[in-house]
């Protein structure tokens, strides 16, 4: 398998199934024209070629270079005319500071970027101090928590503060650590790989976890990671898990990796991601109305950077189709994914997260009771299930254990009239959806 074809499949699996087969399982690699500082992609058309340059360009650099350590230019061309060619150019980071060559840094995240929201303000904070006094406090600063949360974002943003003071940063993710490693072992180099990895100002390690039963590279990064700490350079790790979840790691990386600080990052509130999405729409130029926004917030769960991605396409089709971004345009780009989202929800987990946030048993909510705090609970449960999950309503109403369909048709008519008059119930209803949300990604 060439590296085109090994890039593709690691996209695969941080994507859609349905954004893969759509656009990048199209894409053909140009085994002879690509090196490995320019790469050639044809597409089929110029929609499918103009989606991937918006979407997905950047991601591609990023997993090109952790195959072979350089950053490549990335182009697209339709078909097999030159003269149809959509390219993307990507011009190598430089810059006059002294940064090791290993050092890709993304420089649009920094601390000013970072939204912070009571499920990362701890993080953030410590980031931010480790960022000002580094090697000591807080050394090494762990931070754990899940996939597309900001943990990279915070990681970048200590190296980009100490870029700009003309510090020596090496930032890599573990695959890229580990392929050097075996690189530099198979060449008989490893004073060039020592050299790279301990003679830094600060080491900054993304996805920790899958060193995870590596032996020899654990045993590497045992001894790195004691030359920096003796050194006082500050060492900055994060993870998917805290150290002590982290199977298949020696217990002496796992006691040195708890020597600094652990900060974990939850999944965002609702508010957090509404400031997410305006502060990325402000940033790209892209203008959604509150109610998009709001939509958005509340629909696609709690991976920052899936939501990055929907605005990003949100605006893409847009602008190739030409139309207005309204709030049908922005259900009917996403509905397959809230499909996904859909059919990961129950309607035993909504009434779960009412009963726990209103205060009511869960039996009551299924019940005949009429009293009013235990109707309103169960129209609240009817709406959400109507909404968040794949059932119709026939199956909803023999789940409520209600004549037909009908009574459901009647309770989701009473709930649109009480969001219609009293915006603070609609604010309770999303509220309730995010977190209905993030309990099914759990």
């Amino acid at each position: 398998m060439h590296i085109g074809q090994k890039v593709l499949f690691e996209l695969k699996k941080e994507i859609s199934e349905i954004e893969y087969d759509r656009y990048i399982k199209k894409l053909v690699y140009d085994t002879k024209r690509s090196r490995s500082n320019i790469v050639y992609f044809t597409a089929p058309n110029m929609i499918i070629a103009k989606w991937v340059k918006t979407k997905y360009q950047e991601k591609l650099i990023h997993l090109f270079e952790l195959k072979n350590e350089i950053r490549p230019e990335i182009k697209i061309s339709v078909g097999l005319n030159n003269k149809q060619n959509i390219t993307t150019t990507v011009a190598k980071h430089t810059s006059d500071k002294n940064i090791s060559k290993s050092t890709y840094l993304n420089p649009s995240l920094t601390f000013e970027s970072f939204i912070i929201g009571s499920s990362n303000q701890f993080a953030y904070t410590t980031a931010k101090s480790v960022a000002e006094k580094p090697g000591k406090q807080y050394n090494p600063l762990f931070i754990y928590g899940g996939v597309g949360l900001g943990k990279t974002h915070l990681l970048q943003a200590i190296g980009n503060y100490h870029i700009d003071l003309g510090k020596t940063v090496i930032y890599t993710t573990l695959e890229q650590f580990m392929n050097s490693f075996t690189s530099h072992l198979r060449s008989q180099t490893m004073d060039r790989f020592r050299d790279k990895f301990r003679e830094c100002d600060l080491l900054l390690i993304d996805d920790i976890q899958f060193l995870s039963r590596k032996e020899q590279t654990q045993e590497e990064f045992f001894h790195t990671f004691n030359e920096l700490y003796n050194a006082n350079k500050q060492i900055v790790i994060t993870a998917d898990r805290a150290p002590n979840k982290i199977a298949g790691l020696v217990d002496r990386l796992k006691t040195r990796f708890e020597w600094g600080l652990m900060a974990d990052i939850q999944p965002p509130g609702l508010e957090t991601k509404i400031a997410i999405i305006q502060k990325k729409c402000e940033l790209d130029g892209i203008r959604l109305n509150n109610e998009i926004v709001n939509f958005i917030a509340t629909h696609m769960g709690d991976n920052i950077r899936e939501i990055e991605g929907t605005i990003i396409k949100l605006n893409a089709l847009s602008s190739m189709l030409n139309q207005e971004i309204t709030l049908d345009f922005a259900q009917n780009a996403i509905k397959d994914q809230i499909k996904e989202k859909k059919e990961n929800i129950t309607i035993e987990d909504i009434i779960k997260i009412i009963s726990k946030e209103l205060n009511i048993k869960p039996s009551d909510i299924t019940s005949k009771k009429r009293t009013k705090n235990i109707v309103n609970a169960r129209r609240i449960a009817i709406y959400l299930a109507r909404n968040l999950t794949p059932n119709s309503m026939p199956q909803i109403a023999v789940f409520f254990g209600m004549k037909d369909h009908t009574a459901i048709s009647h309770a989701m008519k009473k709930i649109h009239e009480i969001i219609e008059n009293d915006e603070n119930f609609k604010v309770l209803l999303d509220e309730l959806s995010n977190k209905i949300h993030t309990d099914s990604q759990k």
